[in-house]
């Protein structure tokens, strides 16, 4: 998996700075872009870190996680009793997501996943208990940097597209919107979260 910039961005800026509803968005922002983390487990533990709170709240608390058991990986994780993760701020339930799956002796990717469209990919990471379609959605945008991921059930996504667009209310008016920025709903989708919190997400 790659680290850094996906080598597809420069042409998703090019073309949605071009788009009369995101561009002055992607323009504004146009120097700063997605960072990949090369290492799934630690896109999926920052995910259900960040499921339901805010990017700031998600950012203390992972921090928090790293200051105890440094490097994310499975065996730091399952190597920290419940009371432990929870005393970085986790709610007891994603103490036990993170855990359980860090603990799983199953591959979070097949061996196959490349060639699995992103559909079968969601469908694949869903089956872990505590993975939901929008924590496999970061998993396909930060870690497997999957170009066309549009988040709906992402609270920020939506409200960045109604910013623009204030007339989509329903799924399918939110989708019209997104479908001119195909191929690249992903990047899409940073820029919107760019729009609305201080700092840059990652996951």
């Amino acid at each position: 998996m790659k680290k850094g910039k996906p080598d597809w961005w420069d042409s998703a800026v090019n073309q949605l700075s071009q788009d009369p509803s995101i561009g002055k968005i992607v323009r504004k922002f146009k120097d700063e872009h997605l960072i990949g983390r090369g290492d799934i487990f630690q896109t999926l533990v920052r995910s259900i870190v960040g499921q339901q709170i805010s990017v700031i709240a998600a950012d203390s608390i992972h921090s928090k996680l790293v200051t105890k058991c440094g490097d994310i990986n499975r065996k730091a994780i399952s190597a920290l009793t419940i009371d432990e993760l929870a005393s970085c701020g986790l709610t007891r339930p994603k103490c036990q997501y993170i855990q359980g799956i860090a603990s799983s002796n199953i591959p979070l990717l097949p061996k196959n996943y490349e060639e699995m469209s992103d559909s079968e990919l969601i469908s694949h990471l869903t089956q872990f208990r505590g993975i939901g379609p929008w924590t496999a959605e970061m998993m396909l945008i930060f870690s497997l940097m999957r170009k066309d991921i549009l988040s709906l059930g992402d609270l920020g996504v939506v409200k960045g597209i109604q910013k623009i667009a204030p007339e989509a209310k329903t799924k399918t008016q939110l989708e019209k919107v997104a479908d001119a920025w195909k191929p690249y709903r992903s990047a899409a989708c940073w820029f919107l979260w760019r729009s609305l919190d201080p700092v840059p997400v990652e996951y």
